[in-house]
């Protein structure tokens, strides 16, 4: 049987209040060769060290001008050839949010896409953001397949959300103008890897902070792994760790033959 990959993907919320709800033995628990972290809000000076019995991990971090806010990072045993921040727009690297390793077989990126806020103050700006990112990776996908990860602030289909009817077109995360940006990645090749898997399984990977809303289960899949269809055969596994706590996000992930 040949060597498999574990990539996984979590909102953390805030590494240094994750730490404290120990972070580091929930990583040890679930083992990653490589782990994308979203939300980290912190610098480089504020980004807590690796401990010693994690030291395999290599640390990539692309922090926010802004501090304690945004910022996405990368552990990883496995080294890349390469890895780059950002997406080459300046009005949209302020805050943090890609992370691209590159391997041999793939491109990984590590996306902490924007909310579009209260009152969806920020959708425009989110629908021009969804668009440069699909620019950015129909340049990397010309070059060779892409993992594309993160906290992608989307619920695809009423399955995706406890409460569908309640929050479409009124609630950031479950607009037709963010559901046709999500599209825009399947129509550009990629593949769902949890649907892919599961098929219909209502499984999700954030729950608001009110309301015990992760006590009742009312939640949101907004957490994905999307690979290129030219890299589905290597996916042997998908899942959703919704018994991790910590974060109002759990830690999802994919399993791919090396």
């Amino acid at each position: 049987m040949g060597k498999k990959i574990k990539i996984i993907s979590w909102n953390v919320n805030g590494i240094r209040a994750q730490v404290g709800k120990d972070f580091f033995g929930t990583v040890k628990r679930l083992n990653p060769d490589i782990l994308c972290i979203q939300e980290t809000k912190a610098q480089p000076e504020t980004m807590p060290a690796i401990p010693k019995e994690l030291d395999g991990y290599n640390l990539y971090l692309n922090s926010a001008v802004q501090k304690g806010y945004s910022g996405t990072a990368v552990l990883s045993r496995i080294r890349p050839l390469n890895h780059t921040i950002n997406i080459g727009k300046a009005e949209h690297d302020q805050e943090g949010r890609v992370i691209t390793l590159e391997f041999d077989g793939f491109f990984l990126v590590n996306v902490y896409v924007p909310n579009s806020g209260q009152d969806l103050k920020r959708l425009s700006y989110r629908k021009e953001w969804d668009q440069q990112l699909v620019n950015y990776l129909k340049k990397l996908n010309a070059k060779k397949p892409v993992i594309f990860t993160g906290d992608l602030n989307v619920a695809h289909e009423p399955i995706d959300l406890a409460r569908p009817e309640e929050n479409y077109n009124k609630t950031a995360g479950y607009t037709q103008t963010e559901i046709d940006g999500f599209k825009n990645f399947l129509g550009m090749g990629f593949i769902d890897t949890y649907r892919m898997i599961h098929g219909n399984r209502v499984q999700y990977t954030y729950w608001s902070m009110r309301f015990r809303a992760r006590e009742k289960n009312l939640g949101w899949r907004i957490d994905y792994f999307l690979v290129n269809e030219k890299l589905v055969h290597k996916v042997k596994d998908a899942f959703i760790h919704d018994e991790v706590m910590g974060s109002d996000h759990c830690p999802v992930g994919i399993e791919i033959a090396e």
